[in-house]
């Protein structure tokens, strides 16, 4: 092997295990953002809950990427490839629609069910990569086997989980449960369609960071759409924010945790495909499992059959997005994506040299916009203000948690956001 070759090698081997450890860290932070909507069960509407989420979303998707790269590197990186623009708030609009039905389908059965249900997304990531953007093309046949088998293990996994549901229908309002599974299935969907302008985004160059920042629009109007549709009008909305101001930092934290999982994500979207990075991300059912029977204790409510069929689900389900994680693209499949890419290139006018050092980590445009401006600091402090302000009007709600148990889910957490981001700064410096 030659030493460029060898190079090129050594380059996709870190790059895989970059997407790697990127999937791992969005499933920790994705887990955790979910915990705060948990307050469906205490009486707050899901429309409300969704917008506070998303409040405190659209504020840290501003406040990271500012922090990390600063506005005047994003506003060259958009002006580069304002086609993709429209692609983020299409984006954004999705995963609006579908966090609000996630919140539907906790209030329904329970966070330690929906998560696994919803996560079936990776089933439709997994299609659409496939068809759209040559992932798999020119895969060997044991690549091929751990991702056909991981998706047919998560599949499975899903089937044991809808079926253990079906305990839980007979405690609650008839149809509950049926509507609970129909909510978690149905934003699996969109957020599986979510992700074609994820990857179309980067086979085009696109920094994740300025594809958030755009991203968020989408989010905060779709789901204010929704508040006063679904809620009586703005007006009612604005009363409903006001009555749960003991509540909105936790919202707000949900939504800032959310922000570093799909950070995260959307890394793992760059670098190893939608294929493999988001059923990667997708353990974050097994948080999502640990947050809601160790700190909010959901297993109480099922007997014990109910309890292993659950358990058994979740298993199956990450074992599939294990097998699936670790197929590895080889040079034959990678050729695909680099066709993939150069359609891109041609169809929006783009540089193929500059988009594919992009695609390996590099940061052409970092090299030519340095600059700083003095209202970045204003952001980032405005942005601290606001959540030190919801910090000081924040109360204890009525709900039984397991303090020792959060606190050790918290520190693994912190754990993988520490290890990963030093991991991406390092190799990429968060291109």
């Amino acid at each position: 092997m030659t030493l460029p070759a060898r190079a090129a090698k050594q380059s996709t081997h870190s790059l895989h295990t970059l997407g790697v450890a990127s999937g791992l860290a969005a499933g920790a932070w994705l887990g955790m953002a979910e915990a705060p909507t948990k307050l469906v069960t205490v009486g707050y509407s899901p429309f409300l809950i969704s917008l506070g989420m998303v409040a405190g979303v659209f504020v840290a998707r501003w406040t990271v990427p500012v922090a990390l790269k600063g506005t005047t590197y994003i506003w060259a990186d958009l002006r580069e490839k304002p086609h993709l623009i429209v692609w983020a708030v299409l984006a954004g609009m999705l995963w609006a629609v579908a966090n609000t039905l996630t919140i539907f389908a906790i209030r329904n059965v329970g966070l330690s069910i929906a998560f696994p249900l919803w996560n079936t997304n990776s089933l439709v990531g997994l299609f659409w990569g496939w068809l759209l953007f040559n992932e798999l093309r020119g895969a060997g046949a044991r690549q091929r086997a751990k991702v056909m088998g991981g998706a047919a293990a998560i599949v499975t996994g899903a089937c044991l989980l809808a079926y253990a549901t079906s305990h839980q229908s007979s405690s609650g309002p008839s149809g509950a449960a049926t509507l609970g599974v129909a909510a978690a299935i149905g934003a699996g969907i969109l957020w599986g369609t979510m992700y074609i302008p994820y990857r179309k985004a980067y086979i085009s160059g696109m920094n994740p960071l300025s594809f958030v920042t755009v991203f968020t629009f989408g989010e905060l109007g779709t789901v204010f759409i929704l508040a006063v549709a679904f809620d009586g009008g703005v007006q009612n909305v604005i009363v409903a924010l006001g009555h749960a101001r003991s509540a909105l930092f936790w919202l707000f934290l949900g939504g800032f945790c959310w922000v570093l999982g799909d950070l995260f994500q959307q890394y793992a979207a760059k670098y190893i495909g939608i294929g493999r990075g988001i059923p990667l991300s997708n353990t974050n059912q097994l948080w999502g499992l640990a947050w809601g029977a160790l700190v909010f204790g959901e297993f109480a409510a099922h007997g014990f059959a109910a309890q292993l069929l659950i358990v058994a689900g979740s298993l199956v389900m990450i074992a599939g997005a294990a097998a699936i994680s670790t197929a590895e693209a080889p040079e034959s499949e990678q050729r695909s994506w680099r066709d993939a890419m150069a359609r891109e290139c041609d169809r929006y006018g783009l540089d193929r040299d500059r988009v594919a050092s992009t695609m390996q980590g590099e940061d052409p445009l970092a090299a030519e916009r340095r600059l700083r401006r003095w209202w970045e600091l204003v952001i980032v402090s405005g942005a601290v203000a606001l959540f030190v302000w919801l910090a000081a009007g924040a109360e204890r709600q009525p709900m039984d948690v397991n303090i020792p148990w959060m606190t050790v889910l918290v520190a693994a957490s912190l754990v993988f956001l520490v290890a990963c981001g030093l991991l991406l700064w390092k190799r990429t410096r968060f291109s």
